[in-house]
C-alpha cells in the first residue's frame, strides 16, 4: 500500500461482506453490498495503523500499530471490543511478541499471528492459550492464510523447502504438542501467494514469478489444475475464491484482475497451440494451459479482491489515488466508488457458456466453373529421346 495516501493495509473478513482499511488516521469499516461505512477508529484511539484483521461481521478487531504516527508497537497484536460503551475498556486483550507482526488472521475459535520466520496459534476469544507455534522458512510477506470452515481447521503457510507449503489440520492435534505439517510441493520458485477456499477442500498458490497458478485438493494434496495469469513476471497481490469455490480471481502489479472457472473449466481459454497438436515438449506445459475467462482492468496501486456475496461477480478494494469525499459513477458496465483514499470497483461477471460442438454434416461438391476445371489429356505425353 503507498503510505504516502494514508492506506496502509486492506483487508476482507472471512465471508467477503466487509473489509477493513487500516490507515495513517486510523481504521475505517465498510459493507460491500451495499457499499457503505459501517464504522471507524480514529487516530486519537489507535493511532495509526498498520494491520487490521475483522472478525467475520462482529465487534472485534485485531489491530498492529504501524504507519506514520503508531500508537502502539509493530511487535504487539491489541484485540478491540468496539462494543463496550466505555473507550478504556474496549482494548480486551493484547499479545506481544520478539519481532514485528506481519499478517494475523482469525476465525470464530482461533488467532494466528505471522511473524517473518514463525507462527503462533492461540485459542480465542475465551481463555486465549497459545496452542501452536510452527517455524517457518523466511516470509517477509507474511504468506498464511486460515480456512473459516467450522467442519476443517486448516492452516497454510511456507514450508522449509523452496516453492513448498505447509498444510495443517488444527483440528485434529493436540494443544500443546508437536505437529508434523503435510508438505506439498508447489513451485520450483519461493511461493508469493497462497489462499484456501471457504470449505478448506481447495489450495490455490503462486510463484513469486506470478505467471502460473496452481490448484490442489487439500485431502489427497494431489495438482488438479494449473491456471496461468500471463506470460511477464508479475507480482501477485491476492488469491480469492468464491463462495462456492467455483471461480477463483487474482490481481497483480500489471494493473489487471483474472477470473478462472474451476467447476467448469471448459470456460476458460487456451492456448491457440492446443487445438494445432504435435507440440514438443518445451511447448506442451504453455500450450496446456488454461487462461482466464476474463479479466478487468485496475487502476494504479496494490489491490485486494474478493467474490461480493450477491452477485458472482468479483469486487476490487483498490488503493488508489482518488481524494474525492465520495463519487459514484457508471463506466462500461461496472460501478466506481471513490472514497477519501482508496476507491472500490464492482464487476459482474460475463454471461459465458460452452456451446456444443456442431456435428459435420457432409455437403456435396460444387461443380467448378468451366474455366477453372483442369484439362483432361486425351493421351499421355510421349517422351522422345534425342538422336
Amino acid at each position: 500500500m503507498a503510505q504516502g495516501r494514508g492506506v496502509n493495509s486492506l483487508r476482507f473478513n472471512q465471508d467477503q461482506s466487509c473489509f477493513c482499511v487500516a490507515m495513517d488516521s486510523g481504521v475505517r469499516i465498510f459493507n460491500v453490498e451495499p457499499l457503505m461505512e459501517k464504522g471507524h477508529l480514529d487516530a486519537e484511539q489507535v493511532g495509526s495503523v498498520g494491520l487490521v484483521e475483522m472478525l467475520n461481521r462482529s465487534n472485534l478487531l485485531a489491530i498492529v500499530g504501524g504507519g506514520s504516527n503508531p500508537k502502539f508497537p509493530d511487535v504487539s497484536v491489541l484485540i478491540w471490543d468496539d462494543a463496550r460503551e466505555d473507550p478504556k475498556d474496549k482494548l480486551v486483550l493484547e499479545f506481544t511478541f520478539p519481532k514485528p507482526v506481519l499478517a494475523v488472521r482469525m476465525r470464530h475459535d482461533k488467532l494466528v499471528v505471522v511473524l517473518q520466520s514463525r507462527i503462533y496459534v492461540f485459542s480465542f476469544p475465551d481463555n486465549p492459550t497459545k496452542l501452536f507455534e510452527f517455524d517457518t522458512r523466511d516470509n517477509p510477506k507474511g504468506i498464511c492464510d486460515l480456512c473459516p470452515s467450522l467442519e476443517k481447521q486448516l492452516l497454510v503457510f511456507p514450508g522449509h523447502k523452496c516453492g513448498s507449503l505447509q498444510l495443517v489440520d488444527l483440528g485434529s492435534a493436540a494443544p500443546g504438542t508437536s505437529v508434523a505439517p503435510v508438505t506439498i510441493n508447489a513451485h520450483q520458485s519461493e511461493v508469493g501467494c497462497a489462499a484456501l477456499s471457504p470449505p478448506g477442500t481447495l489450495l490455490a498458490s503462486a510463484s513469486r514469478r506470478g505467471t502460473l497458478l496452481r490448484l490442489f485438493d487439500t485431502h489427497s494434496r494431489l495438482r488438479l489444475l494449473e491456471l496461468r495469469r500471463g506470460t511477464d513476471p508479475a507480482t501477485l497481490y491476492c488469491l480469492s475464491f468464491s463462495a462456492d469455490s467455483a471461480f477463483l480471481c487474482a490481481s497483480s502489479d500489471r494493473g489487471t484482475l483474472h477470473v478462472f472457472a474451476l467447476r467448469d473449466t471448459r470456460l476458460n481459454r487456451r492456448s491457440a497451440l492446443a487445438r494445432v497438436g504435435g507440440v514438443g515438449p518445451v511447448l506442451r506445459p504453455y500450450a496446456e494451459s488454461q487462461w482466464s475467462l476474463c479479466s478487468f482492468a485496475l487502476p494504479e496501486g496494490t489491490a485486494q479482491c474478493a467474490f461480493g456475496t450477491a452477485t458472482h461477480g468479483p469486487t476490487s478494494v483498490i488503493d488508489s489515488a482518488a481524494r474525492r469525499d465520495r463519487a459514484v459513477r457508471i463506466r462500461n458496465g461496472h460501478s466506481r466508488t471513490h472514497l477519501r483514499h482508496c476507491c472500490v470497483l464492482r464487476w459482474d461477471l460475463p454471461e459465458v457458456s460452452v456451446q456444443p460442438r456442431r456435428e459435420l454434416q457432409p455437403r456435396r461438391l460444387r461443380r467448378l466453373p468451366r474455366h477453372l476445371r483442369r484439362r483432361r489429356l486425351l493421351s499421355p505425353p510421349q517422351l522422345k529421346t534425342p538422336p
